[in-house]
Order: C-alpha cells, then structure tokens, then sequence
C-alpha cells in the first residue's frame, strides 16, 4: 500500500501515535509540516474517491465523513496534524478508508503537489470538494492590507482553480466525476466588513458555471454550496451574534454541519446526476427572504 510512495527520494519515514492500521509518511517536499497519514478500515469501500480541501474542521470535515458513509476513499487535508488525523480515526471507526494530506494552499507549489498526491495515494480523484477557507478579519475594505487580500485570493479563488485545473481533466477522460464548490451566501447579499471575501466567494461561484459548461459535455458535473450562518468550531466565540442573525432567517436557527454536509454529499453523488452548474444555498431561506 506504502511502497509507491517510499520509493520517492523526497519521501521520509515519520513516526506517530499508533491507531489501528495506519502509517504516518513524511512528503518533506516544500515544508517539514506536511505528511501524509493513511489509515484503512476493516469493511470494504465503492471504487470512487474525493477529496475535501480543509477538511479537518468544521464543514469540511462533516463533509469528508459525510462521503466516507456514503462508501468513498476521501483524501482528508488540512494543515494541522492532530486534527486531521482525528478525522481520518473517525473515517476508520466507521470501517472507511482516509488520507490525510497537510498543504499550504497559499503556496502554489504545494497546491500542485496536493492534486499530484492525492491522484497517486488513490488511483484518481472522482470528487473533488472545494471547501478551504480563508475569512481574512472582518474589516473596512480600506483597512484591508495588500497581504491579507492576497493570502484571500490565493486561498478562495486560486487554490480552487488550481486543483480543479488538475484534476478535472483526468475525471473528464475517465467520463464521469463531480466538483463542488463550497461558496456562502454573503456572496450574493451585500455584507459590510467583508467585501474581499465576498468577493472572491463570488468569483468560485462564477467558476463553477464556467467549468460546468467546459467539463459537463465529459462527465463531470460541477455546483456550488452556499450556507448560510453555520456553527463550527471557528465560530465558537461568537454563538450570540450567529444566533440572532440566524433568527432573521425563515429557519429561525444556525445550521449544523451535518446539514451542510449533506449536500455537498448529495450532489458528489449519482442522485445528482442531472444537476450541473447549480448553486444550492443552504442558508435556512436567508437569500430568499431578504
């Protein structure tokens, strides 16, 4: 399962906690943080495959646990070990097959070798999930510093077409595969404080319409998600403030991940089929309302 890797000059040996049928393997390609981690569970799994970028918290996490339950290998990423490693036991527990791969999607080397990774630990991606995130601080555009914009650019517009640039085609050759979007809802209403992350929330919107008309017509469908308020872990600090804007909205409450999941998991999935270049809010009625 290993040897294809080890037999890269640029691949180390890492050692880790010891959870049931896993290995730790360092890439130490661009930086000492990034490893890989893949752990194989006990029941078998479909032939299909995805990847989650920033999934080891939050949405992207329910999500990559979200496709593993519905019999996919998901390629787990993030930047943070520990975390992500806890994604991938969860995955196992459940008898799912994880990899966890750690990448700077600020850096444009370690994108490409995100996308090149990822093919090779699982034969080719299917499903490719378009989920990191970078919020920047909520601000005045004019206090917005030119490397805050640019570290928002790289993350939420750039690191998205990268990886699609490159995993796409190959799902086109194969006829059949699935990119989704991950959006927000902030990025079809206006929001003061965060005009720089609407925007670029809005430019992965218009991607998505775009690769739907390049990549459809070969099989692979592409949409968006859009949520609303959601409560993860990020915004812990902040319950009061989400739960009283939550309440405006028809749904009258925050979404949990799962919720959010769901749909991205839906439209990875064949019952999708038909559904291409779509932009699915799931956002408790707040765009329709306001």
């Amino acid at each position: 399962m290993l040897s294809s890797l080890m037999d890269e000059p640029s691949v180390q040996q890492r050692s880790c906690h010891d959870p049931p049928r896993s290995a730790i393997i360092g890439m130490n390609v661009h930086s000492d943080k990034e490893i890989i981690v893949t752990t194989q569970g006990t029941q078998g799994h479909a032939p299909r495959t995805a990847l989650v970028t920033g999934s080891t918290s939050g949405v992207g996490r329910a999500a990559a646990v979200a496709l593993a339950q519905a019999g996919m290998s998901v390629v787990v990423h993030g930047r943070d070990a520990e975390r992500g490693q806890s994604v991938c036991e969860e995955i196992q527990a459940a008898g799912g097959t994880a990899t966890l791969l750690l990448a700077d999607l600020g850096d444009v080397a370690q994108v490409r070798e995100l996308a090149e990774r990822a093919e090779t630990v699982t034969g080719g991606i299917d499903v490719l999930v378009n989920n990191a995130f970078e919020p920047g601080i909520y601000a005045p555009s004019a206090d917005t510093s030119i490397e805050d914009f640019e570290l928002r650019i790289a993350i939420n517009m750039r690191a998205p077409f990268l990886l699609t640039s490159a995993l796409a085609p190959a799902m086109a050759e194969r006829g059949q595969g699935a990119v989704v979007n991950v959006s927000m809802a902030a990025a079809s209403k206006g929001v003061p404080g965060i005009a720089l992350t609407s925007a670029t929330k809005a430019a992965l919107e218009a991607l998505t319409r775009s690769w739907a008309a390049e990549y459809g017509p070969r099989g692979v469908r592409v949409n968006t998600v859009s949520p609303g308020v959601v409560l993860t872990p990020a915004n812990a600090h902040m319950l009061d403030q989400m739960h009283a804007f939550a309440s405006t909205t028809p749904a009258q409450r925050p979404a949990e991940v799962a919720e959010v999941a769901a749909v991205i998991a839906f439209l990875a999935s064949p019952g999708a089929s038909f559904i291409q270049g779509a932009n699915v809010a799931v956002d408790g009625g707040m765009l329709a309302a306001s």
